[in-house]
């Protein structure tokens, strides 16, 4: 299965209320670091399951929980 790589609204509207790994990620260019798209690796974690994948330097991976105006990244909530 190939991965797709999908918008930030795509990835809410896909994966509601839950966390997701993102690999490839695009930025917004300026004002706060938000993802304008990725490609979603894991759908199937936790959110500490996703941090130990970040911290033991195996994936380059960002982890999100998806909500329609917020997500959560390393603990800090954007808006």
């Amino acid at each position: 299965m190939a991965l797709e790589r999908l918008t930030w609204e795509e990835i809410q509207e896909k994966y509601p209320n839950q966390w997701v790994g993102l690999v490839d990620v695009e930025w917004k260019k300026s004002g706060p670091p938000n993802v304008v798209s990725a490609i979603v690796k894991y759908t199937d974690k936790t959110g500490d399951e996703l941090i130990l994948i970040r911290m033991s330097g195996e994936d380059d991976m960002h982890y999100y929980y998806t909500t329609p105006k917020n997500t959560i990244d390393n603990g800090c909530i954007v808006d």
